[in-house]
């Protein structure tokens, strides 16, 4: 089985700088900015782009932008979310941080792509450039910014789950817009697919101040596994210290910045279902087996600074309203 086609076996099988460092936790959110975001009322969107199909090497094929805005006077910033391996682009992770997003006051979407499959950099970075080309005028990028509420200027972040958090941290190779990178399972190496070249601290446009990134202590995939058994929270450790060039000894799970860049390995008593592997924001079960509407209430709705809360407070950090 070539590495290609067991990569996407897994999918199916597996819905798949510089601050002094702080290993401390984020600070509660402020429930009075909670109230006001409340208070936004936004709209739905759908909208495309035209993206790098399966197999192809050019920006080819049209894909859905899926989104939400607020609805009221002035322009926003915006914020694009990437699914993970084999997820559908609407599943509950996805939808919940847009919409999470538009009620701070973004244009905020999730962007289907050619999620099938895993690959190296090269293929990756295509997809990347497809999605954020700021010089193309049918990247995800260019259709969120012209629209009538948004104004890139004001800046842009990104956010995205295992392939989609690789997407992410390379949104700056393509348009300097962008201010922070969240990604959830981001790794520089993925089973047997190293990344390095593309991924590691000093090898992309993106400055690793301002890029968080968090991974289950367990994870199968950056935890050096194959995808079924659970992965080393060592080795997990390592990966996020040459991704973010920031390291905080050998036994931390929380390395941050003081700005709250840095990297968060979730631990497994953190989780409802005791399993902080991959998809440590999906619940009741292991190894990924949960569907990917199925979330984790402590991330859904916590304020750990490892949660979908602490995470977008994160990356609202770095934009103007």
């Amino acid at each position: 089985m070539t590495p290609i086609k067991h990569l996407r076996w897994l999918a199916l099988a597996l819905p798949f700088a510089v601050l002094a460092p702080a290993c401390a936790e984020d600070e509660a959110a402020n429930p009075a900015v909670d109230e006001a975001e409340q208070a936004v009322t936004t709209a739905a969107f759908t909208a495309t782009y035209v993206g790098q199909g399966a197999n192809a090497s050019t920006c080819n094929t049209t894909f859905t932008i899926t989104g939400q805005e607020p609805t009221g006077t002035g322009t926003n910033p915006v914020f694009l979310y990437m699914i993970g391996t084999g997820e559908t682009a609407t599943n509950a992770s996805a939808t919940a941080a847009v919409a999470a997003m538009a009620a701070k006051g973004y244009v905020a979407a999730t962007i289907a792509y050619d999620s099938g499959s895993f690959n190296s950099c090269g293929p990756l970075d295509g997809k990347a450039r497809c999605i954020f080309n700021a010089g193309s005028s049918t990247s995800a990028v260019s259709a969120l910014c012209a629209r009538a509420k948004a104004d890139c200027s004001k800046g842009i972040v990104v956010g995205g789950f295992s392939q989609g958090s690789v997407l992410a941290t390379q949104a700056k190779n393509f348009d300097a817009r962008v201010r922070a990178a969240w990604g959830m399972g981001d790794g520089v190496s993925y089973s047997f697919f190293n990344l390095s070249a593309c991924q590691a601290d000093g090898n992309r446009a993106l400055p690793s101040s301002n890029l968080r990134a968090v991974v289950g202590q367990q994870d199968q995939f950056v935890g050096g596994g194959l995808g079924t058994t659970p992965g080393s929270e060592s080795t997990a450790r390592s990966q996020l210290q040459s991704l973010t060039g920031l390291s905080c000894g050998t036994t931390a799970t929380t390395c941050l910045r003081a700005n709250g860049s840095g990297w968060i390995l979730v631990q497994n008593g953190q989780v409802a279902d005791g399993s902080a592997d991959h998809c440590f924001m999906r619940t009741a079960g292991n190894l990924c087996s949960a569907s990917q509407n199925s979330l984790d209430a402590n991330w859904r709705t916590g304020n750990d600074n490892w949660s979908l809360n602490a995470s977008l407070a994160w990356l609202d950090s770095f934009v103007t309203h």
